[in-house]
């Protein structure tokens, strides 16, 4: 399908002579790049009788764009690229904020979107943007064409809206939510696994002991007695009397760190701390991560192999479809579908799709597992399984640690409870 000049007017909803280089852009991706290609003469012989030839520089980007578009050559940045170049597109990046695709932008986004479209305009009829340098690749040109823009989104509105901070504000609002679902989801599949598992009785002795010396080391400096305070959230005039709750407190944050907001942070030489770099690590790992984890220790019992590598291992062989790691039980997963929304047999694997949407869950290739980051990231928490008495000496699961850290992760995903 070919375009004619008036056809790109009418998609562009301008005459002719206010046509912008991006409205012909984006006209010429709306067709195939060899219609495209046929259609360029037309369009620019359109645009010269409506006194906007626009530029030798622009039409050459055009058809070189086009050209690698057609031989399957071009690349997403170099038709972004091309895009940006007209002047008026927006970076796909602009500091902390990342445009999303136009079909999947929000009301807001696309609100800002048209607005910024608008101010570049204004800003190239005033000559503070030069397309022609843009198309090309001038460092100098491109700099500007990135000031221009964060000025415009870190400043104040006419209604009182700075546009960073409300698209940013609206994008922390909608992970959160994505990352509730995924909690929820994560404790539908840990409540069936462990109505599986059967009880876990509570060692009361083994708890008391623990923390009785939890609540020593915790009254003096030392790592990973501070560490474990951190991730906690909880400093030694601030424990809880209540064994259980002392307990369930610190392993929940093992799990989901509470002190982010304390951290001392850098140093003056910049290099994070002991305790920053552990909590990182600690933060990195996902909910399919710890339900891996969480499936072999519980079907595993007290004794069941807990070292570092185990639990690597663990989330490399982890299979949620797989019954022979915990994967899922129809009859158990009946009771606790319809709480969950699903009610069909795909129950369970909605949790893996929203961890898909946030960048997490399962390599589809074994051969991207990264063993050794996996050890990496839960280095920490064998250290503060240990300090909490869920792991023995011989690296191996202890009865406290079988009641109590599948408790501690129900409290991490049960917002109910909070």
């Amino acid at each position: 399908m070919d375009l004619e000049a008036d056809r790109v007017a009418d998609l562009a909803g301008r005459p002719l002579s206010a046509l912008t280089r991006r409205d012909v852009a984006l006209a010429l991706l709306s067709v195939s790049a060899v219609g495209a290609l046929a259609s360029l003469p037309g369009i620019r012989r359109g645009m010269l009788a409506a006194g906007n030839p626009l530029s030798a520089a622009f039409w050459s980007s055009t058809e070189t764009v086009l050209e690698k578009i057609s031989a399957g050559e071009a690349t997403v940045g170099d038709v972004r690229n091309w895009l940006e170049a007209t002047g008026t597109e927006p970076n796909g990046i602009i500091g902390l904020h990342v445009w999303d695709e136009q079909s999947e932008r929000s009301q807001l986004a696309a609100e800002m979107h048209t607005r910024l479209v608008s101010h570049l305009e204004e800003r190239l009829a005033a000559g503070e943007i030069d397309p022609d340098r843009l198309a090309a690749g001038d460092p100098a040109a491109r700099q500007a064409y990135i000031d221009v823009q964060e000025r415009w989104m870190t400043s104040v509105l006419p209604d009182g809206r700075v546009p960073m901070d409300a698209l940013l504000d609206e994008k922390d609002e909608e992970y959160s939510a994505e990352w509730d679902a995924a909690d929820a989801d994560a404790l539908d599949v840990l409540q069936a696994m462990l109505t599986r598992a059967g009880d876990r009785p509570l060692p009361r002795q083994d708890l008391s002991q623990a923390c009785a010396r939890l609540r020593q080391e915790l009254a003096r400096p030392g790592w990973p007695a501070e560490l474990l305070a951190e991730c906690g959230g909880l400093r030694a005039p601030d424990l809880p009397s209540d064994d259980a709750e002392l307990w369930l407190t610190l392993a929940s944050g093992v799990a989901s760190p509470r002190g982010i907001e304390g951290w001392p942070g850098p140093a003056g030489d910049g290099k994070l701390s002991r305790t920053d770099r552990a909590i990182a690590a600690i933060c990195a790992i996902d909910h399919f991560d710890w339900l891996a984890v969480m499936t072999a220790l519980a079907g595993g019992g007290p004794g069941a192999p807990a070292s570092v590598d185990d639990l690597a291992g663990y989330v490399r062989d982890y299979d949620p479809d797989d019954e022979e790691f915990g994967g899922r039980d129809e009859d158990a997963l009946e009771s606790v579908g319809a709480d969950a929304g699903t009610g069909d047999e795909d129950f369970g694997l909605n949790l893996y799709d929203a961890l898909d949407d946030l960048g997490f869950g399962p390599d589809d290739d074994d051969e991207d597992f990264d063993e050794d980051t996996m050890t990496g990231l839960f280095g920490p928490v064998i250290t503060l399984w240990q300090a909490l008495g869920a792991i023995g000496e011989d690296g191996r699961l202890t009865p406290l640690g079988w009641w109590g850290l599948p408790e501690a992760m129900r409290r991490v995903w049960d917002h109910s409870a909070g």
